[in-house]
């Protein structure tokens, strides 16, 4: 394996434990945001949801470099919302060595903590969005999928144990 997708809504801790995550694999991280175009940003900023239109070239870069890594043979970890199958078909498609990773918690939670934090341009608001564009993953995408409630490291551990097949 050589890049995990982090994915989830606004506000489960994508950054957070993906950034602990690649740091306890010795991997890379990026940032999904940091690949949106600024049209997208202005646009969230506003409070307008994407819609797939502004979301495709964004998907396909991060796809690019998805396959950069891999042909790198270098371990990243990607935190990207990936909120539709459509979106993770072009980031993780029939790469077999891409893992998905779908980090949960309640609404009531993830909104406490998006209320508690700073985020450039991503308002409270577009959670509601988000939610309703959300598709879980299915079976077949052999997601490994963690409930935020628990500490972030709690949460690498659990991760970490999945990805080595073990019951945490």
């Amino acid at each position: 394996m050589t890049v995990i997708v982090m994915m989830g809504v606004s506000g489960v801790g994508k950054t957070t434990v993906g950034r602990r995550l690649a740091e306890t694999l010795g991997w890379g991280y990026a940032e999904g945001d940091s690949y949106h175009p600024a049209a997208n940003v202005e646009k969230m900023r506003s409070g307008t949801p994407l819609e797939d239109a502004d979301r495709w070239p964004w998907l396909r870069a991060m796809a690019a470099d998805i396959d950069r890594w891999r042909a790198e043979g270098k371990g990243m970890v990607l935190a990207c919302s990936a909120l539709k199958r459509a979106y993770r078909d072009i980031l993780i498609g029939d790469r077999p060595d891409v893992r998905l990773v779908q980090l949960t918690g309640e609404e009531s939670l993830i909104r406490a903590r998006i209320a508690a934090r700073r985020h450039e341009y991503m308002p409270a608001t577009l959670l509601i969005s988000q939610l309703a564009t959300l598709e879980p993953p299915t079976a077949d995408e052999q997601p490994i999928v963690v409930d935020v409630r628990d500490a972030p490291d709690d949460c690498v551990a659990r991760i970490r144990a999945a990805l080595d097949g073990v019951e945490a």
